[in-house]
């Protein structure tokens, strides 16, 4: 079996593990995930977060959006250029207003003020799985890998999943970045190899 078929597989198996959890799951495991990454110190440390707004299947990103504004920092969330098939990172100032859905059911701001690369200090990474070594299998357009992988980004990685999300065997190939932390309801692990930019 190749990797892609392979991750085609691992994609499959993990649609099926999120699409069984309930909102009660969700909700309670998303709150424990925010707590525990906003209580390190690399989340204390930021003072530019990007974060993905996140879909109903998804960790829930909404209460570190509002740990973020409350401690002063800035809010930076992915609007997708869909034709070059990356990110540009747009700061906003709200969840609610401005907001558009776009692609396969992604929420993105319809404006918002570009933010270089280089400013920001720590991006919250989704996936559909992860591995206990800090790989990540996402929806396979590569958005997040092309965008870790930029030699402007000098900021640290963060997946941040439900603990049900972590498998041990994650099809890897070159162009896979490697995070530099991971944060489920369960706690955190940290990745001395793959902090590459500390």
């Amino acid at each position: 079996m190749s990797d892609m078929t392979s991750k085609a597989a691992v994609r499959k198996q993990l649609r099926d593990v999120l699409a069984a959890m309930t909102d009660e799951q969700r909700h309670s495991q998303s709150l424990a995930a925010c707590t525990h990454i906003a209580r390190s110190p690399e989340f204390r440390a930021a003072r530019v977060v990007l974060l993905y707004l996140s879909t109903p299947t998804e960790v829930d990103t909404a209460p570190l959006a509002l740990r973020c504004w409350q401690e002063n920092k800035t809010v930076v969330v992915p609007k997708v250029s869909w034709d070059q098939r990356r990110i540009l990172p747009v700061e906003i100032n709200s969840l609610q207003t401005g907001m558009t859905v776009t692609g396969p059911n992604i929420r993105e701001p319809i404006s918002g003020k570009p933010i270089p690369v280089n400013l920001i200090d720590l991006v919250v990474v989704p996936g559909m799985g992860f591995s206990p070594n800090g790989y990540r299998i996402g929806r396979g357009m590569g958005f997040y890998d092309r965008f870790l992988a930029q030699p402007d980004f000098m900021g640290l990685s963060c997946g941040l999943a439900f603990n049900q999300q972590i498998i041990e065997d994650i099809p890897v190939l070159d162009h896979d970045m490697p995070l530099s932390m991971l944060v489920t309801d369960h706690g955190i692990s940290r990745f001395a190899s793959n902090c590459i930019h500390q």
